[in-house]
């Protein structure tokens, strides 16, 4: 009942936003009282690191001791700090684990299948991206287990394995200075699950909810949550953009050690909206595809029997680092940040505007503030969510930005994965940031009979493809218009 109940007014809910905080480097005018603090001497002392995980019983007595910090070089003033990525942490229907997650998407492999974890019959979809096997492991209390809703298991999951990929280990994360460490990670829908158990629980004459329910229903829970594990005291918050979610949150992240205010961050975005609720609100805004009798299928960007998106649960969490800071610790470098850009169509709740204007000044914005020209971008993994018309007016807008570059490849990781909604930025840096590092960049899956809008010449085949990425081009376009991409290139 409350999942009928709630339907239509979800749509609603899947576009409401956090408006992010601007780049304050943009903004000179600034009082004084808003100025980065300075940095102080805040040495490190090489140890041997452990093969320990972090966790929470050792690190709630870390905080207090100020005497043991990593520094970061000092910049000569004007330099802007350099931020790499130095850690990747997932949670798919591909996988668990980015080496395997990645090697599925090579090998064209979809993750979407028919709906076990709920009795879907009553919806007009019964398919989606749905992660079949999932535990929280040791990172996450038993207790905190079976109260938190699965966004913020796979938040807390995918956050200790990007820390694990990156080497922070309890023992270096003993030598961090907390207060220059910081967490954003957002979701577009937050605990679906305890919402319907609190409403439910309401709708019961003299029967009051758990006492844990609107706690855990926030969507900052799983970030202050990470944070207590870690003791990390630097900037902790969450954007909520639908569909734009860990872009912002990546591009917040990177502003934060870009001013000088802290030097590492995890940050991506984490969702879990194959719930009664989440898939029966985006029926009822008609986006969904109907494929239900071929589910590997149904996920089609650009074709012309296209029908809509495929939800699917997930997180991705990116480590990133100043460039300094990650040297110091002896830190392997996936591939740097070189900037990125968020706006609004400022046109229509579900649809991106006919002119795709917003798409183009988001892109050109994000090349200025990377300092890219358009020619050295190479390959641009597409939001291309598999909807008529947001899959065509992104490609017109990419044509305008980079047509005129015959090296450009395009691909779409939503054919394989699914739309993850809130997680779907970050799960796919990770794509583009795994192109970088390996040299491969991943198929297009079900594009049989490409639409007569699109440049079939600039769109990644059924196979793999051998590619020397330059710089990478990451865009997620959502309800509501929430506009933002990301840039990314090989670490030199």
């Amino acid at each position: 009942m409350a999942a009928s109940i709630l339907a239509s007014s979800l749509c609603t809910g899947l576009v409401a936003s956090y408006t992010p905080r601007p780049n304050r480097k943009n903004h000179p005018e600034r009082s004084p009282m808003f100025q980065p603090p300075k940095k102080q001497n805040q040495g490190l002392t090489p140890k041997k690191l452990s093969s320990e995980s972090c966790g929470r019983s050792e690190t709630m007595a870390i905080s207090v001791q100020p005497e043991n910090k990593l520094t970061t070089e000092e910049k000569p003033p004007g330099q802007k700090r350099r931020v790499v990525v130095t850690g990747i942490g997932i949670v798919t229907a591909l996988g668990h684990d980015p080496d395997m997650f990645y090697n599925n998407l090579l090998q064209g492999i979809s993750g979407v299948s028919e709906i076990e974890n709920f009795d879907s019959s009553q919806l007009p979809t019964n398919i989606g991206g749905e992660i079949k096997y999932f535990s929280a492991d040791s990172g996450v209390s038993s207790k905190l287990a079976k109260r938190a809703d699965k966004f913020m298991l796979y938040l807390l999951t995918a956050g200790k394995k990007a820390l694990a990929d990156g080497g922070i280990t309890n023992e270096v994360n003993r030598e961090l200075n907390k207060s220059r460490c910081g967490i954003i990670i957002g979701t577009a829908l937050g605990g679906l699950r305890i919402c319907q158990e609190w409403i439910e629980t309401m709708m019961t004459p003299s029967k009051m909810p758990n006492p844990f329910s609107l706690p855990l229903t926030a969507t900052n829970m799983g970030s202050a949550t990470l944070a207590m594990d870690l003791g990390w005291m630097g900037p902790n918050y969450v954007i909520s953009a639908a569909c734009a979610t860990s872009n912002n949150c990546i591009l917040s992240a990177a502003g934060h050690i870009i001013e000088g205010e802290t030097d590492i961050m995890l940050c991506g975005g984490s969702d879990a909206g194959l719930h009664p609720i989440g898939l029966g609100g985006m029926a009822s805004c008609r986006v969904l595809s109907r494929r239900n009798c071929d589910p590997t299928k149904a996920s089609r960007p650009w074709d012309t029997e296209r029908d809509g998106i495929v939800v699917g649960d997930g997180a991705g969490v990116l480590l990133m680092e100043e460039l300094e800071h990650a040297k110091q610790r002896g830190a392997k470098v996936y591939a740097e940040f070189l900037g990125g850009s968020f706006g609004a169509d400022a046109y229509h709740l579900t649809q991106p505007h006919p002119t795709g204007n917003g798409m183009v000044l988001c892109i050109e914005k994000a090349l200025a503030d990377a300092g890219v020209a358009r020619e050295d971008v190479n390959y641009v993994n597409a939001h291309a969510a598999s909807t008529q018309i947001g899959d065509l007016r992104e490609f017109r807008a990419l044509f305008r930005c980079f047509g005129n570059n015959p090296e450009l490849r395009i691909n779409s990781t939503k054919s394989m994965t699914g739309h993850l909604l809130g997680a779907t930025g970050a799960v796919e840096a990770i794509a583009a940031i795994k192109a970088i590092q390996t040299g491969w960049i991943h198929p297009n899956i079900n594009l049989d009979n490409p639409d007569k809008g699109v440049d079939i010449n600039l769109i990644v085949g059924p196979t793999k493809e051998r590619l020397d990425v330059k710089v990478a081009l990451s865009n997620s376009f959502a309800f509501g218009g929430q506009n933002s991409c990301i840039l990314f290139a090989p670490y030199k």
